[in-house]
């Protein structure tokens, strides 16, 4: 497995405390969605006993232009890092690493379930299998507290209503503490 050194090109907030980082896709960077990276920070200036490396889904689809991971910001010293590291800084990344992969029997559906920041493996696959344009029925059951927790929920809303493929089932568990409203 090789490792390739990137460079981070933006970062974002896609949900209330969770944050996502696009970093340029290596040329001979090859993926199937729903396999994992491992990220290392080359010479952090801090660090603490959990390491300078993590492991993360790899959010993008392998079509996107960048590789995209997301996770929820914990006070770590890697993720203090990661966010406060000017664009334009550079990380290893090892993979694609993992065989979680959607199956290819189109004539079974493909049944997701997800809560809080483990949708990051599913987004890569519906992306995927929305813009091939695949026969596959798929089925996301997306659990947060509250929408405001739910990362890629908009976008994620559009693809299945533009994908008649593809249904997308919300269920927000704290829905009262919410400041938006929500059907469903």
């Amino acid at each position: 497995m090789p490792t390739h050194r990137v460079k981070l090109l933006k970062r974002e907030e896609v949900a209330e405390g969770t944050m996502s980082f696009y970093f340029e896709k290596p040329a001979d960077f090859q993926f199937k969605p729903g396999q994992y990276l491992d990220c290392s920070l080359i010479d952090p200036p801090q660090t603490d006993a959990e390491g300078n490396i993590r492991t993360f889904s790899i959010a993008s689809a392998p079509a996107e232009s960048d590789l995209m991971v997301a996770t929820r910001m914990r006070d770590t010293a890697f993720k203090r890092v990661l966010k406060g590291m000017p664009l334009g800084s550079h990380l290893n990344i090892d993979g694609p690493l993992g065989s979680f992969t959607m199956h290819s029997n189109v004539s079974r559906a493909a049944v997701f379930l997800a809560g809080v920041i483990g949708i990051t493996p599913f987004r890569s696959m519906i992306v995927n299998a929305t813009r091939e344009r695949l026969a596959h029925r798929l089925v996301l059951l997306y659990s947060n507290r509250r929408p405001e927790d739910a990362a890629f929920l908009e976008e994620l809303q559009k693809i299945g209503s533009e994908n008649r493929n593809c249904h997308i089932i919300c269920v927000m568990t704290a829905i009262k503490k919410s400041k938006r409203s929500r059907d469903g």
